[in-house]
């Protein structure tokens, strides 16, 4: 086994995804959809990590809110405050809502912005929760 090999399995701390999904939750505070709305309202960052064909499949949050869509592989480039490759928005004054479909993505994602030393925490039952509790979202074209 090549040295390589070895220090991958060294760095091994959960034993599996459903370990790693609750050591990252261990360190949120999760908020619902009805909170990441009013946080929303007044002035927090909703992101939206999901890929374009699942936004286009399951539709959107209202463009009002300014959500801001950051698909997840370049997520903690785009909110560090010290990386080149940051939005305008990235600082460590910014409250951060990570908004994947169900919550699971989010709760792994929320967790990495957290150890840059952010302010982050993701939305419980993502935008599947968003959309059932009937809160704002994007007309889709065609649709009165």
């Amino acid at each position: 086994m090549t040295a390589v090999r070895q220090d991958a399995r060294r760095a091994v701390r959960h034993d599996g995804v459903d370990a790693m999904l609750a050591d990252a939750r261990s360190r949120l505070e999760r908020v619902d959809v009805e909170a990441a709305y009013r946080e929303a309202v007044n002035g927090a960052l909703l992101v939206d990590i999901r890929p374009a064909a699942q936004r286009a499949a399951e539709g959107e949050v209202y463009p009002g809110l300014r959500p801001l869509v950051v698909e997840r592989n370049v997520l903690e480039w785009r909110f560090d405050p010290r990386s080149e490759a940051r939005l305008p928005e990235a600082s460590y004054d910014a409250r951060i809502l990570v908004l994947c479909q169900e919550g699971y993505t989010s709760s792994l994602a929320a967790d990495s912005l957290r150890s840059l030393g952010l302010d982050a925490t993701d939305v419980v039952g993502g935008f599947k929760a968003w959309r059932e509790a009937r809160l704002p979202v994007a007309c889709r074209e065609g649709s009165a």
